[in-house]
């Protein structure tokens, strides 16, 4: 891919403000989710986007659809499966896994980085020759996604937070690819 890829991690939910790990629950956006998805239009407006992909979890659509898209709905762009710890918080998790952490553990029952890091590479490879790609994802993923652009194992994603709304800009300098802008 020539152009940019621009992540940005769908708004915030009731569980995101709560910590919660959602992965499959379909949650739509809390009112304060709806008002910040909206304040992203002025922002992604100047540009043009060869592409406009999303995940398929509501929270996600409703973020592009509120900044001003009507994205293609692409499957790899969906949450980092959490399996038995879908709704808990990392809290929660180490009361019965102490030193619990997603990115060396994974989930029981869902994904590991390994997995989300292999979706990710689908997701890249899908990427059109020419154009920036505009992509609505999720916290961990776009975290994978991003390591992976980068060329870092997917577990190397933990670098990389992203608040909800957040936008991340990757591209290139000198053939490499980069880390344009984050947050």
């Amino acid at each position: 891919m020539s152009g940019e890829l621009v992540i940005v991690r769908h708004s915030d939910t009731e569980w995101s403000a709560n910590g919660r790990h959602t992965s499959v629950t379909d949650l739509p956006l809390s009112d304060a989710g709806v008002e910040h998805a909206a304040a992203l239009a002025p922002r992604l407006a100047e540009r043009t986007f060869a592409a406009v992909w999303s995940s398929p979890r509501r929270r996600a659509l409703q973020t592009a659809q509120l900044a001003g898209f009507e994205p293609l709905v692409r499957e790899g762009l969906r949450e980092w499966e959490y399996g038995e710890y879908e709704g808990l918080t990392t809290e929660q998790i180490r009361e019965s896994r102490p030193g619990w952490d997603i990115w060396r553990d994974g989930c029981p029952g869902g994904e590991d980085a390994v997995a989300a890091g292999a979706r990710a590479d689908e997701v890249l490879a899908a990427l059109p020759a020419e154009g920036d790609v505009l992509v609505f994802s999720h916290g961990h993923f776009s975290r994978v996604l991003t390591a992976r652009w980068l060329g870092l194992d997917a577990a190397q994603g933990a670098l990389f937070l992203l608040p909800p709304t957040g936008i991340g800009v990757l591209g290139h300098e000198h053939e490499r690819r980069v880390l344009r802008s984050w947050g």
